[in-house]
C-alpha cells in the first residue's frame, strides 16, 4: 500500500488503490488505518468525488517518513526534504569551490543539522554526482579533478547516504515519475556540463559490473584526438554540453565554471547549438543501434538542444541509423521532470531502502509513541518543514 501511494504521487484514492492491490475492501480500511496509527499515512478527501460518502486520498502523514536529498552538481549543491508520495521541498541551494573538502565537509554539516532538526522522520539520505560512483560511494568527477574521493568519509553522515551518479538517478526518477514509466528499454541522456547517459531496463538503470557502467559521454565519437579530462581521447562529451558551447564560442571552461555564460551561449548563438545538437543527434543514432531502446530521453541542455533545434538533432540522426532502425525509429523526447530528476531520484533511492520489511520495522521501533493521525498537519507546508515546494 505504502509502494503504491508513493509510486502514484499520493493521487489515486483508496478505492483505486484497493482495485490496484486486488485487495478486500474491508482488508483496505484495516491497512490504511493500521499505517496512519504508525504516522505512515493520512486521509484526505477527493478534490471532486460524486455525490454520497465523499472519496479519500491516502497520502504522507504529518509526521511521516522524509528522505533527505542532494543533487550535487559541478558548481553547487541542492537539498531537498521529500515526503512519501515524492513532493520536495527544497531546504537550500549554496554553491561550492568545487574541492572534495569544500563541497562535502559543509555540505555534511548541513544535512546533519537538518537531520537534528526534522528527528526520527528523517529516513536515509540520498546524493547524486556528477561523476561515475565505484563501490558504493567512490567518486570521480573528471573536470573537477576528483579521484577516488570516499564521499561518505567525507560527508561524515550516520546512517552513511546512498550515493550515486546524476544521469542514473535521473533515470530512475523518469522511469518512475516521467515518461520512461511503463518502458521495458529506454535510453536517458542528461547533458549539463558535459553528457551522461544510462540504460534503462525494466524500469532500472543498468550499473554495470562495477556500478560505473554506461558513460556514454566518453565514448570515442568525435573522430579527433582531443583529450578528455577523464583520461580517453575523442569522447563524445567533449562536443555536447555546456563546456562545448563555451568551447565553441572562445569562453574558458571546464572545472564547473561558466553556467551563466553557457545559458547565454544557447540563446544567442545559433552556430553553437547546432553544433551541439549535431553531435548529439549522431552519438544518439550510435546508441539507438547498440541498444535498441524504445525511447530516448533529454534533460538538462539536452533538452534545451532538442527544443532550439530539434530538426537538426534529428536530421544529424537518421543517417547514422541502420536501415532496420531507420524504418522505425525510437521517439526522442524531453524529460517530463526538468532539471529535478537527479534531485528525485536521489530520493527513490531513499523510499527504496524503506519501503521494505526492515525499512517499515525500523520505523516502527523509532515511534513506538506515535499516537494516531492529525488531518490538520497533513500538509507539509503545516509540519516542520519549510521552503520551496515542487512535484
Amino acid at each position: 500500500m505504502l509502494r503504491a501511494v508513493h509510486d502514484c504521487g499520493a493521487t489515486r484514492t483508496r478505492s483505486q488503490l484497493t482495485r490496484d492491490l486486488g485487495l478486500a475492501r474491508g482488508t483496505a480500511s484495516v491497512l490504511v488505518a493500521g499505517l496512519a496509527e504508525d504516522g505512515l499515512l493520512h486521509e484526505e478527501p477527493a478534490p471532486e468525488h460524486a455525490r454520497g460518502r465523499p472519496t479519500q486520498v491516502p497520502g504522507p502523514h504529518a509526521r511521516g517518513p522524509l528522505a533527505l536529498a542532494v543533487d550535487i552538481r559541478e558548481d553547487a549543491w541542492e537539498l531537498a526534504a521529500c515526503e512519501l508520495g515524492g513532493r520536495a521541498t527544497v531546504l537550500g541551494v549554496r554553491p561550492h569551490d568545487g574541492t572534495p573538502e569544500g563541497v562535502l565537509g559543509p555540505l555534511g554539516e548541513t544535512i546533519a543539522a537538518h537531520a537534528r532538526r526534522l528527528g526520527s522522520r528523517v529516513i536515509g539520505t540520498g546524493v547524486a554526482l556528477a561523476g561515475p560512483v565505484r563501490h558504493g560511494g567512490l567518486v570521480d568527477i573528471a573536470h573537477l579533478g576528483w579521484r577516488s574521493v570516499d564521499v561518505p568519509r567525507l560527508l561524515g553522515l550516520t546512517p552513511a547516504p546512498i550515493v550515486g551518479n546524476d544521469t542514473a538517478f535521473a533515470a530512475l526518477a523518469e522511469a518512475r515519475r516521467g515518461r520512461l514509466q511503463g518502458v521495458r528499454v529506454g535510453l536517458h541522456l542528461h547533458v549539463d556540463f558535459d553528457l551522461g547517459g544510462v540504460l534503462i531496463v525494466d524500469g532500472r538503470p543498468l550499473a554495470g559490473a562495477s556500478g560505473t557502467g554506461a558513460e556514454f559521454g566518453h565514448m570515442p565519437l568525435t573522430g579527433d584526438e582531443r583529450p578528455c579530462p577523464c583520461g580517453a581521447t575523442g569522447c563524445w562529451s567533449m562536443d555536447v554540453g555546456a563546456n562545448a558551447l563555451l568551447r565553441h564560442v572562445g569562453l574558458a571552461h571546464g572545472g564547473g565554471r561558466g553556467r551563466e555564460q553557457a545559458e547565454l551561449v544557447l540563446t544567442t548563438s545559433q552556430e553553437a547549438v547546432t553544433a551541439n545538437a549535431t553531435a548529439l543527434g549522431r552519438g544518439i543514432a550510435a546508441l539507438v543501434n547498440a541498444h535498441d531502446p524504445e525511447v530516448v530521453i533529454l534533460s538538462g541542455h539536452g533538452a534545451e538542444l532538442y527544443e532550439r533545434a530539434g530538426e537538426t538533432l534529428l536530421a544529424a540522426c537518421e543517417p547514422g541509423l541502420m536501415t532496420i532502425r531507420r524504418d522505425h525509429p525510437p521517439r526522442i523526447e524531453a524529460s517530463a521532470l526538468g532539471w529535478r530528476g537527479s534531485l528525485l531520484g536521489a530520493m527513490e533511492s531513499v523510499f527504496d531502502a524503506f519501503l521494505t520489511p526492515e525499512g517499515l520495522g525500523r520505523w516502527r521501533e523509532n515511534h513506538l509513541d506515535q499516537g494516531g493521525d492529525t488531518p490538520e498537519e497533513q500538509n507539509v507546508t503545516h509540519s516542520t518543514l519549510k521552503g520551496d515546494k515542487s512535484p
